[in-house]
């Protein structure tokens, strides 16, 4: 096994060709989760145009690529999965049967730990590693949207009637009321963003695209466009103005959710809800078999769901000072949060304390 780490300038087509075939084909070999648009190398050259200290490495065997592992590392040797703290899906992309020792990847890669928060199922070199594991919702449609509007009025029928009755309210009280898919309006993005913006900062949490990267990186992503991979920015409209938007990652076969946003001006019609519907229903006639919703808690995300996939988070580690150093600092914070998280009688009263301080910071009582 030959081990090789390029900068993601240094990749060739070659190399780009075969990580998407091993992408394009997981499906068919019992690895769909290998297929998520955060595991493309799409994603990952956008990151390093970013980020500084992306790298990637690659292992070949006879000459051939048969793995990639796309990640970030600073100078002493820590290493994070690629696009940590955005990206939700984490891992090696490899060919089937593939396997390989992590802390010996780890030390090819120079790296003393690599750490992860999304690491996706089937990563049986890194699977002890892994300090917690987390629920991610999807929404199947590989059977289309009719068969999953019936599985979701069988299982949430109130939650159906009432949305789709918000839908339809929506058009009476409203003039031209449209859902556009794809929409390559760079204006329509903007106003995506904003709304997002509002909404950390309404709720007390830290707003993204106030840091610069991340609205390069979701600018860049959104011109990025090939048959496999593509951003989509979806888009619904009433009285000609965008009411809800979401940006998201697609790859051949998945939707992955990212930044969703409504205009609180809306709020009574529930437009993020009805978005998601649509999205769906745009993103089964496209030959989407899920849309992977993302880790994390979230009402609307129970209530759209037809199953979880699972996602872990984690450390792992050489024997070596800068890991250990790595770990005992940041061990401690990951802790309190899950717990926080996973605790409803101290996540509702935490919760509530961020949202009064972003009412605090907006200037509003």
């Amino acid at each position: 096994m030959d081990i090789s780490v390029y900068r993601p300038g240094e990749l060739t087509a070659a190399d780009r060709a075969a990580w998407t075939s091993i992408q394009s084909k997981a499906h068919l070999q019992g690895a769909p989760e290998l297929g998520n648009p955060f595991l493309s190398p799409e994603f990952a050259l956008a990151v390093g145009r970013c980020r500084r200290g992306v790298r990637i490495a690659v292992v070949r065997e006879g000459g051939e690529p048969v793995a990639f592992l796309p990640f970030q590392r600073t100078a002493t040797g820590v290493g994070r999965a690629i696009g940590l703290g955005v990206s939700d899906a984490q891992g090696v992309v490899h060919r089937p049967g593939f396997t390989f020792d992590a802390r010996e990847l780890l030390k090819a890669c120079g790296l003393a730990v690599w750490e992860f928060d999304h690491l996706v199922d089937g990563q049986t070199a890194f699977a002890p590693a892994a300090t917690d594991s987390f629920p991610s919702p999807v929404m199947d449609v590989d059977q289309g949207y009719d068969a999953y509007l019936a599985h979701l009025r069988a299982r949430a029928p109130k939650f159906t009637r009432t949305t789709l009755a918000k839908e339809r309210k929506l058009a009476r009280d409203h003039e031209d009321v449209r859902y556009v898919h794809d929409e390559r309006d760079p204006a329509a993005l903007r106003i995506l963003m904003a709304w997002k913006s509002a909404q950390y900062r309404r709720t007390g949490r830290s707003d993204r695209f106030a840091q610069e990267w991340i609205t390069r990186l979701v600018e860049q992503l959104f011109h990025t466009r090939s048959d496999s991979f593509a951003g989509v920015l979806s888009v619904l409209y009433a009285d000609g103005k965008p009411v809800a938007a979401h940006f998201g990652l697609r790859s051949e076969r998945i939707l992955a959710c990212w930044f969703p946003a409504y205009d609180p001006a809306f709020s009574k019609y529930s437009p993020g809800l009805v978005l998601h519907l649509r999205m769906a229903e745009a993103a089964a006639a496209d030959g989407i078999a899920h849309l992977d919703l993302g880790r994390g808690q979230k009402e609307y995300k129970d209530s759209l769901k037809t199953r979880e996939l699972t996602v872990s988070e984690g450390w792992v580690t050489r024997r070596h000072p800068v890991a250990f150093g790595h770990r005992a600092r940041r061990a401690p914070v990951r802790a309190l949060r899950n717990t926080v998280q996973s605790r409803p009688e101290l996540f509702e009263p935490a919760d509530r304390l961020l949202k009064r301080m972003g009412r605090i910071r907006s200037g509003r009582t």
